[in-house]
């Protein structure tokens, strides 16, 4: 296949990348890149799709997101437009344990048939990989089962879901008064069941004052290591614990929200390579703020990841093109830097960025078709249905039409 286009490609100069637009071709086949040049060069192809001067770009990858839940927290947004904070909602019983009770409740297959509806959204969005998190069961046979479910979205979705465990998420009731037994839980039974089970790439934990303190990830995320995850980490969000200098002493692939983060902490996540993966809408949709400071950590030279941190409480969005308009407006990024936040750098924080992130010879053909001519738009037309079609290995999975 021959597909004709504005196809948007990154140049790698001495620093970071950056993008830019021409009209070009590139042959697909077998759903991977085998070509890219100006059409007048272009191989002779049987079945040749022309999209004119709309832009091409790669398919977005969301590199934090807990698409699995039961239940829904519309009651908890109707409390915080009336001036309730996530930790008030949360010490009544609400926030990530009232998600904990629908979850439980549901059955594998429910999980399956609501991911599947959401993932829909984020098709609809232009997300082609997904990582998906546990972290809604916090008892061994529910996070395994929200695993499952994880992975069976992964075999009967066209979305490629990366699975990360997350049961280090929130203190469940039977443990409120012993949290170093639902600790010992984690590391000693339900962690070697998910990696003897095969049923996550990656492991994380909310380190944060209230849930998981330092010593105590450090505790667990150390014991995931060893059974071969490889970590991610919910860091700095609500208050400065030291958990951005945990990250990177642990040699976590990614840091995820950073809210709180000094130059100190992002100073030692550039020393240890960790990637900042940054969550304005979960900001926004709580009502705060305190953005993080993206502007310190690029010209730190990190390699900044925006996603959407869906999910029922705190980021119900599957838009990372609202994600990106809320970086440039609010984290002052550039339109550029947003967009390569969730391609190229996405993809690197899941090392995935040899067949996918970008449009390049050898990599599979993920892009999107957008109603417009210019990448610019993608963040500038805020919530505008401009995705047009998507592509999984040049694989239609989503039109407008």
């Amino acid at each position: 296949m021959l597909v004709k286009g504005n196809l948007l490609t990154f140049r790698q100069g001495s620093g970071a990348a950056t993008a830019f637009t021409e009209i070009r071709s590139m042959e697909v086949v077998d759903g991977f890149i085998e070509w890219i040049g100006e059409s007048k060069n272009a191989p002779t192809a049987d079945n040749v799709v022309d999209f004119g001067n709309r832009l091409i770009t790669p398919g977005l990858i969301d590199a934090h997101a807990h698409p699995v839940f039961g239940g829904n927290r519309v009651t908890e947004y109707e409390k915080r437009s009336q001036g309730a904070t996530y930790q008030q909602i949360a010490a009544e019983g609400g926030g990530i344990l009232s998600t904990m009770w629908a979850t439980r409740a549901a059955s594998e297959d429910e999980l399956v048939a609501t991911g599947k509806k959401r993932l829909n959204w984020m098709l609809a969005n232009g997300t082609t990989t997904l990582e998906a998190k546990s972290g809604y069961g916090l008892s061994l046979d529910d996070e395994l089962k929200m695993l499952r479910a994880i992975r069976r979205l992964g075999q009967e979705t066209p979305m490629d879901v990366i699975p990360t465990f997350l049961g280090a998420h929130a203190i469940p009731p039977e443990f409120d008064r012993d949290r170093s037994g639902y600790a010992a839980l984690i590391c000693n039974e339900i962690l070697p069941r998910v990696a003897e089970q095969g049923l996550a790439e990656y492991a994380d934990a909310f380190c944060e004052d209230g849930y998981f303190d330092c010593p105590t990830t450090d505790r667990i995320l150390t014991k995931a290591k060893s059974l071969g995850l490889k970590l991610r980490m919910h860091a700095d969000q609500l208050t400065r614990c030291g958990a951005s200098q945990l990250a990177a002493d642990l040699g976590a692939k990614t840091a995820d929200h950073l809210e709180q983060t000094d130059l100190e902490g992002i100073r030692a996540l550039k020393d240890a390579n960790v990637q900042p993966v940054l969550l304005p809408a979960s900001v926004y949709a709580l009502g705060l703020h305190h953005y993080p400071n993206a502007r310190a950590m690029i010209d730190e030279g990190l390699s900044v990841v925006l996603a959407t941190d869906f999910n029922p409480g705190s980021s119900p969005t599957a838009s990372l093109p609202f994600v990106m308009s809320l970086a440039c407006t609010q984290m002052k990024m550039t339109p550029e830097e947003a967009l390569i936040a969730c391609t190229l750098h996405a993809a690197t924080s899941l090392d995935r960025a040899q067949d996918r992130g970008s449009l390049e010879v050898g990599k599979r053909a993920d892009f999107v078709v957008w109603d417009c001519q210019d990448f610019r738009e993608i963040p500038y037309w805020i919530g505008a249905p401009i995705v047009e079609k998507v592509f999984i290995e040049a694989r239609e999975v989503f039109s407008r039409a």
